[in-house]
């Protein structure tokens, strides 16, 4: 074996600061129902088409008539590639290494009275599913990580006059996730390729919070705003690995803080005529919050750094247009641009987090008086970057230079019903 290898096995098999992306907060879904889906989710905080509106803005209850429940699924299907080479191990790279995912949805609403109407929404804010498998020579740096989040979120909308309406609700937060790094090469005797080197699961439930207000300025225009908590979960399970306990035989209770950030979102929604309107909105994410992550294993000395993140808040801009086509057909369209959360120099390649731009069409269908049907679909361009992984505490690692590039397809269904 060549002596650069030999130091690098020595390193992998040694070293308790691989670096390695436990990603459980770093990915947002946006995805919440199919009738945001087809206009690229723009105007979200001051749109009211169905129950699915108060999860996004709880104030929006307060425009929805009657008893009404709506639930649907959205299809997520990712195609993500990384190509680049180790300084020691040479090229290598892994295609359409991100899961593909449905997200279902459930919400419900209901007046209480002329100004009070109380919701119940059932979906998810976060989610992910990397796997860059065994075979990717970089993965000492990490290989896979993998979040499910289900949020259960009573809320309560209140119209304080025909121009103002607030809402509130809390959030239920149930959380798993696991994050792995593995040995990319075989040392006889000591590790197997594919052998975790830092490995680590767990599970939590929490609570937050969200708010919102809207302005009716006129029959016309009308000005939406929403805030969501962070949401502080501490995943609670077991970890192994060599780069934990040097021997990889063991396996430990431990503890893994998570944050997912606050969000907020300022939107608009404009009706030009009887049949086109036009909607826009900003968000904001406080991915800054996300610093570093550090596992707790009490049996090992307790904490145990995985890696720095330093993260940094990332901005959304979508603007979309409804068209009542006839009396039955509406017909959606957007677009949207996500800043990435990340600089170059802390990309990660089990977040290859980047720009994308957001195409989407959409259409409704009053099935009937009562029934309502919706469709959306959305293409995601998402912007090639570089990245550069390397562990500056232990540089005999050597570093993972790359490219990441990719897309996204999104198709979802939503169907509505108002008693």
């Amino acid at each position: 074996m060549h002596k650069n290898k030999i130091t690098l096995a020595l390193a992998i098999t040694a070293t308790v600061g691989i670096s390695s992306q436990a990603s459980a907060a770093g990915f947002q879904l946006a995805e919440y129902s199919a009738t945001g889906l087809g206009r690229a989710f723009a105007g979200e905080a001051a749109m009211a088409d169905n129950a699915s509106a108060q999860f996004r803005n709880p104030a929006m209850l307060t425009y929805l008539k009657g008893t009404q429940i709506s639930a649907g699924a959205i299809y997520v299907d990712p195609n993500i590639d990384i190509t680049g080479s180790h300084s020691t191990l040479g090229k290598t790279n892994s295609a359409d290494f991100a899961n593909s995912a449905v997200i279902p949805n459930f919400y419900f609403s209901r007046p209480l009275t002329d100004k009070a109407t109380i919701g119940l929404a059932i979906g998810t804010h976060f989610g992910m599913r990397t796997d860059l498998g065994t075979d990717f020579k970089a993965s000492m740096f990490g290989n896979q990580a993998d979040v499910h989040t289900i949020e259960i979120n009573p809320n309560l909308g209140y119209k304080i006059n025909d121009q103002f309406s607030v809402g509130a609700g809390v959030r239920y937060v149930m959380a798993t996730g696991h994050f792995g790094a593995a040995s990319p090469i075989t040392i006889p005797n000591m590790l197997n390729k594919g052998q975790h080197l830092k490995y680590m699961e767990g599970e939590d439930n929490a609570w937050g919070w969200q708010a919102g207000a809207a302005w009716q300025i006129d029959a016309n225009n009308r000005i939406g705003i929403s805030y969501q908590s962070a949401v502080k979960l501490n995943l609670e399970g077991h970890a192994n690995g060599v780069g934990f306990d040097g021997t990889g035989k063991g396996s430990y209770a431990g503890s893994l803080p998570i944050e997912l950030p606050a969000s907020a979102e300022i939107a608009s929604f404009h009706q030009l005529n009887d049949q086109w309107a036009v909607h826009a909105s900003v968000n904001w994410t406080d991915w800054s919050a996300f610093e570093k992550l550090e596992a707790n294993i009490p049996q090992l000395g307790g904490n145990k750094k995985i890696k720095d993140e330093n993260w940094k808040d990332n901005y959304r801009f979508a603007v979309g247009t409804t068209y009542q086509a006839t009396n039955k057909l509406v017909l959606r369209s957007g677009i949207a641009y996500d800043t990435s959360a990340v600089d170059e120099a802390n990309r990660t390649q089990t977040i290859p987090e980047t720009d994308r731009t957001w195409l989407s069409l959409g259409a409704g269908y009053a099935w009937s008086e009562n029934l309502t049907l919706d469709a959306g679909f959305t293409y995601i361009f998402a912007k090639k970057a570089h990245m550069l992984e390397q562990e500056k505490d232990m540089p005999v690692l050597g570093k993972f230079e790359g490219q990441t590039s990719g897309h996204i397809w999104l198709a979802g269904v939503q169907a509505s019903y108002r008693f």
